[in-house]
């Protein structure tokens, strides 16, 4: 490291190289479904404005992808650069036609960046054009020209359109598979979203996953589809409108009558808004809106019961689709809405559309409406429930604890997660009556060594001695909070870790609580195996291979998808709640001390630093029967 920082040390990355040197800023890095995503886009946004009513995806054998439409052709006249449209589009961040509304009034591509992005993250890139009566091509590797834009041949003059094939680099991308199922998800969420859009879907490897979608009047159909197997009101879903000079909305709803969650998905100029936005907020307030004022005039709601966003949303199933001229996103990726006019417009569309609704279909209604408020009762005893269970002469609760609301100790568990991650998606999939959650940060102190009166000293003990309502070396269970402690850490060597020291703390500084069976590790799995609309878990890489058998033996026919999770936090709310959650389906394993003085021999020799020695000779003799995980 040079002690002399002066201005030759400032370097001036130009044309391709940021994205090169730093690819997260522009797309996601785990797999390239989001590249697919922004050549697909160029296309929809030809679609759109009525320019393309066809688009074509094939993954090739070798890894890379074409996409083909038949809209307008990207420009092959010579740019004020001094290059060709094409190759300012593929080689300048920030260029493009789509900054003002000359020539789309509607698109995804707001920044300029997105095919460039392509480009750079590419091993290879070739382009051909059909339009002004000719065939162009053009190349490039790693993000460098190999070819030139050329004219091959000549088109007939009603034949246009732009062919993109590329290949994405491995050296960006932890795989450079294709996600199969989520790019036809996306595909054919496109082709409902844009009546009369034909989309085709090749698989040279596997033909079987070829597919073609097209769509008149779609959006009931889809939604339908998505949530077949779940009991919805009103049947079919709620179809609604609205156009405004600021933009368009276009939304179907539903509310589920299951336990289950049903499918809820938004889209900006057909864009997929994973994470929301404005759009998303004012489609809320405007179905709260409307359905608060049909109960309040219909005289609905008992004593004492107000309902709220959460009670009319909780049970909510929509596909909502935005169409804006310049929307505003968190980010390159466009997961999240921003611009505060879409919140407007749709909220206002919804209200009213939704109230006429309503008072049309009386008898439905107030059936929907009564979803929401037993939804509401059930909150408001919640609320009074944990209130109860606050209140008293010891100290206030751990400000990351989650508590559950019942007051029987039996039935009730706390879970300590590894990290804030996996905590949000614990809170989300587990069962709030009964289960409380409360992320610790990182590892723990290792307190094998340490004396009971000193051990509060670390913050993360102390939470948890408070949440457990029990003192550390105590065994006096009088005030203990909870009928069973579960530890959730990562499926990896980092999680075990993580383990082993909570299972320490335990049983130096609480062994009433092994003692009475009251610790124990929840198994989380390391693998998901899909293989024909089912799907398995595994914890570990015996689990695995045995899976991958008994599919074998029983003959399910499919092409087998293996998925090795990172982390809880890389799992939704609802695996998480199938494989580590729910008491039917969980693997969870009560915490013995067997052996009590070879437990604390082996457990003093691995956590003691004063053996290091000992630890040392152990794994010389032991190390060869760790695995790799």
């Amino acid at each position: 490291m040079s002690r002399d920082y002066t201005a030759s040390a400032i370097e001036v990355l130009t044309g391709l190289e940021p994205v090169r040197k730093r690819p997260g800023m522009y797309t996601e890095t785990e797999r390239p479904n989001h590249l697919a995503h922004e050549v697909i886009d160029n296309s929809v946004d030809e679609a759109i404005s009525g320019y393309a009513n066809l688009i074509q995806v094939t993954l090739h054998e070798d890894g890379s992808m074409t996409v083909t439409d038949n809209g307008r052709g990207m420009p092959v006249d010579t740019h004020e650069e001094g290059a060709s449209g094409v190759e300012v589009i593929l080689t300048r961040l920030h260029s493009g036609g789509k900054f003002t509304d000359k020539h789309y009034t509607y698109s995804g591509g707001l920044h300029g960046v997105g095919v460039s992005v392509v480009n750079a993250l590419s091993s290879s890139l070739e382009i051909w054009v059909r339009r002004d009566g000719g065939l162009f091509h053009m190349a490039f590797e790693n993000a460098e020209k190999t070819a030139e834009l050329s004219q091959l041949s000549s088109s007939p003059r009603g034949k246009t359109g732009t062919t993109l094939r590329f290949k994405p680099d491995p050296e960006f991308f932890d795989t450079t598979q294709f996600h199969i199922q989520s790019l036809k998800r996306n595909l054919r969420a496109k082709a409902v979203l844009c009546p009369g859009l034909s989309v085709e879907f090749t698989d040279e490897k596997n033909p079987e996953q070829n597919e073609c979608w097209i769509y008149h009047d779609g959006l009931v159909e889809y939604l339908s589809d998505l949530a077949e197997s779940l009991s919805v009101l009103p049947t079919p879903p709620c179809l609604g409108q609205y156009r405004h000079e600021l933009g368009e909305a276009d939304w179907v709803v539903c509310w589920v009558e299951d336990d289950e969650d049903g499918p809820t998905e938004s889209y900006v100029n057909l864009v997929p808004t994973t994470q929301g936005g404005t759009h998303v907020t004012g489609f809320r307030a405007g179905l709260t809106e409307a359905l608060r004022e049909f109960c309040e005039f219909r005289n609905l709601l008992p004593r004492g019961i107000k309902l709220t966003p959460e009670d009319v949303w909780k049970k909510c199933s929509f596909i909502l689709s935005v169409k804006m001229p310049e929307p505003r996103f968190s980010g390159q990726t466009k997961d999240r809405l921003s611009s505060k006019e879409a919140g407007t417009i749709v909220q206002t569309g919804v209200k009213d559309h939704l109230a006429l609704w309503l008072n049309q279909h009386v008898s439905v209604a107030e059936r929907i409406a009564q979803i929401a408020i037993e939804l509401a009762q059930i909150r408001q005893k919640s609320n009074k429930q944990v209130k109860r269970k606050k209140v008293g002469s010891g100290p206030a609760l751990p400000g990351k604890l989650a508590d559950c609301t019942s007051d029987n100790i039996e039935e009730t568990e706390l879970f300590l997660v590894e990290g804030d991650s996996a905590g949000g998606s614990a809170k989300q999939a587990r069962d709030r009556i009964t289960q409380a959650v409360m992320p610790l940060r990182g590892k723990i102190l290792n307190t094998w060594e340490i004396e009971s009166s000193e051990v509060l000293g670390s913050q993360e003990v102390h939470d948890i001695a408070v949440a457990l309502g029990i003192d550390p070396g105590s065994n006096d269970l009088s005030g203990l909070r909870y009928g069973r402690v579960c530890i959730l850490a990562d499926a990896d060597s980092d999680g075990a870790h993580i383990a082993t020291l909570l299972c320490a703390l335990f049983m130096k500084h609480f062994p009433v609580l092994i003692k009475e069976r009251k610790v124990c590790v929840a198994m989380p799995p390391l693998y998901r195996i899909d293989v024909a609309k089912q799907v398995f878990y595994a914890v570990d890489d015996q689990a695995r291979e045995e899976i991958i058998k008994q599919i074998e033996q029983e003959g399910i026919r499919g092409k087998i998808g293996i998925q090795r999770f990172k982390g809880l936090g890389e799992m939704n709310p609802l695996q998480l709640r199938e494989t580590t959650m729910n008491v039917e389906t969980r693997n969870l394993f009560a915490l013995e001390l067997g052996d009590q003085g070879k437990t604390t021999e082996l457990m003093d020799m691995l956590l003691s630093k004063k053996r290091s020695t000992d630890r040392k000779s152990w794994l010389n003799q032991r190390g060869n029967q760790a695995e790799n995980s």
